[in-house]
């Protein structure tokens, strides 16, 4: 068997690769590897309105009570939603079922730590290992698992993302896209109590409508909505709400970077932001460096994927991280990315300066990007011969302080990643081309 979790979770196509007789393994291995001395163990589990989460879920939570774990069912509600609660309810872990932005025959399962942490690599691999060998002796009678709806979960969740409320967005209209997701009852709810006129789209989840044309990965929807409505901006959540996107008045796109340029500057005004220190991924545009270092704001630098950008924030102790995909991490207020915190603080922001969201964007000056991909037969040999690192060094000269160039072997092809930035889109085509020659011409 290969590894199970990936870089967020189990995922596949549900029936497919996601069975509900994996599922079912999976909320075995996960109730087997807990370690709290209490009588009865409590597991959180929640999910997105995919139509395959159903199945999922009763196969969970079979495999959680089958090995003595009472379950408290919080429904459909967002990643961050589960993460939270399982803290707020003290269970020993929590499982949340989707596959985010992904399309509907996909899904996936999330496993959460006591306190709602993302698990290491050490106890996936053991969770592994436990659904290889099988279940042990099961309990029986009084001792299996018992399984109620926790029916006041939607009300804690929105009652722990008001406290991201800075000021009150009263006077601002606000589109939200649900993408037809977690999102599509909370967002409204959450942006209404912090004093906003809000305009609901895409916010009626049949099982099957999830992620299809819209949402944070669609969000020419978005744009046209904000600019029909002549609301003062729009933001995007995707399936499980864990990121958020935004679209100021004029239908322009706000993306990742320009968010945490807007949140670093209001952190910092604050004096929220830990040791005047932002987190991002080596994806994030060289303009966010730019905007950062004008506002004496430090930066650090991660690996891409959200997990990275986690293990800085707990090192450093920061405060805010995230990437340019929408992925915004405040520990403040939770333990993952939250896309309707995300979305608060914008709101707040706009409130408390009187400022379009164009406006608080502005030192955010995106530089062109050029990507190109190179299919190789050993990705990284390639990416370490001699004449690659000339050429890569020949084109930094090139740009000094006016751009940048990044090579990497994709995490999983045979490929290895050619990007450059720099202050013209022909200059960065024309680097990008020649690295891209000197690797191709390695294999």
């Amino acid at each position: 068997m290969g590894r199970l979790f990936g870089t967020d979770g189990v995922r596949g196509v549900a029936n497919l690769d996601l069975t509900a007789e994996l599922a079912l393994a999976l909320g075995s291995a996960a109730a087997r590897l807990g370690t709290s001395p209490a009588d009865r163990r409590v597991a959180v589990v929640g999910r997105d309105p995919r139509a395959s989460g159903e199945m999922l879920e009763a196969a969970v939570i079979a495999g959680l009570t089958s090995e003595g774990v009472d379950v408290l069912r919080v429904g459909v509600l967002p990643t961050p939603a589960v993460a939270h609660l399982t803290g707020a309810y003290d269970a020993e872990f929590g499982i949340m079922i989707s596959a985010s932005h992904n399309p509907m025959p996909d899904n996936g399962i999330k496993i959460f730590g006591r306190g709602g942490h993302k698990l290491d690599d050490a106890t996936e691999d053991r969770i592994e290992d436990l659904v290889s060998t099988g279940p042990g002796r099961r309990p029986v009678g009084r001792d299996i698992g018992r399984v109620r709806d926790a029916d006041d979960a939607l009300d804690r969740y929105l009652s722990h993302v008001a406290g991201a409320v800075t000021t009150p967005a009263r006077g601002l209209t606000v589109v939200v896209d649900c993408a037809h997701g977690a999102a599509s009852t909370a967002a409204p709810l959450a942006y209404r109590a912090a004093g906003a006129t809000v305009i609901a789209i895409n916010d009626e989840p049949n099982g099957l409508n999830i992620n299809d044309g819209c949402g944070s990965t669609h969000l020419d929807v978005l744009q046209r909505a904000v600019v029909a409505h002549g609301a003062d901006l729009g933001l995007a959540h995707d399936g499980d709400a864990d990121r958020c996107l935004a679209v100021d008045a004029n239908g322009r796109i706000v993306d990742g970077d320009a968010i945490m340029v807007v949140l670093a500057l209001a952190m910092r005004d604050l004096g929220e932001l830990a040791s005047n220190t932002l987190v991002a991924t080596i994806m994030s545009n060289l303009g966010l460096h730019i905007a950062m270092r004008a506002a004496s704001i430090e930066v650090r630098t991660t690996g891409v994927g959200d997990r990275y950008v986690l293990e800085e924030l707990r090192a450093g102790e920061y405060s805010l991280g995230g990437e340019q995909s929408g992925h915004i991490v405040m520990p403040s207020f939770g333990t993952t990315g939250d896309g309707i915190v995300t979305g608060l603080r914008l709101l707040s922001r706009m409130a408390q300066t009187g400022s379009s969201l164009a406006a608080l964007a502005e030192p955010m000056r995106t530089l062109p990007q050029v990507l190109i991909n190179v299919a190789v037969a050993d990705k990284a040999t390639v990416a370490e011969a001699p004449s690659v690192r000339t050429a890569v060094a020949e084109a930094e000269a090139e740009l000094g302080d006016t751009g940048r160039i990044l090579l990497r072997p994709s995490g999983t092809e045979q490929v290895v990643r050619v990007m450059v930035e720099a202050a013209d889109e022909d200059t960065a085509r024309i680097l990008a081309s020649r690295v891209a020659e000197s690797v191709s011409s390695q294999d």
